[in-house]
């Protein structure tokens, strides 16, 4: 069998009790990686730790797959209603979920399409510091659509959304005075 060390040099070709001797000498494990090749190859290595790391990389990857929110607006929202939808794209972008930021024009809003695209455009600059538009506010139809992607963890910057602090919604215990403390 072909024998690979811990550094991912090449030993050689070396018979399979010389390979397990040279394991266990450096106090690691020899796995076989390629069964199929001819001759098969093995690799000393710590196998607890690889298999350690095969494991948090899958787990990682399962936890990048994002879903897609959508948050709709219309081109005449009042003030309040803007910045609570945007505070909520901003807590989907910070849970790492794309948004769909979709504006629905009613009626003979139509006539007045760049109160639209207005209203857009400030709710993508409002949430510049937690995800980047994948491309330019589009008119489809009656709606205008524009994706947002998260920054990296470590490059968002909320600008609405305030984290809690834990047991900020549980009432505070009140102080015990001398005069409650002993009237049991």
């Amino acid at each position: 069998m072909r024998v690979i060390s811990p550094e991912g040099k090449q030993l050689g070709i070396l018979d399979t009790p010389k390979a397990v001797n040279l394991a266990l000498e450096n106090g690691l494990d020899l796995v076989e990686v390629a069964p199929n090749a001819t001759p098969p190859v093995c690799r000393i290595m710590d196998f607890g730790k690889y298999v350690y790391e095969e494991s948090k990389k899958h787990s990682h990857a399962k936890a990048t797959g994002s879903k897609i929110k959508e948050i709709e607006f219309s081109a005449r929202i009042a003030e309040n209603d803007f910045f609570t939808k945007l505070r909520h794209a901003e807590e989907f972008l910070h849970h790492g979920n794309k948004v769909k930021l979709r504006l629905k024009f009613r009626g003979r809003e139509m006539a007045h399409t760049e109160i639209g695209f207005k209203v857009m455009t400030r709710a993508v600059s409002e949430l510049a510091g937690m995800g980047h538009p994948d491309a330019d506010p589009k008119l489809i139809g009656r709606n205008i659509h524009v994706m947002l992607t998260p920054l990296p963890v470590n490059k968002r910057k909320p600008k609405l959304h305030v984290e809690e602090e834990p047991g900020a919604g549980e009432p505070s215990p009140q102080p015990q005075t001398s005069a409650t403390a002993g009237s049991h």
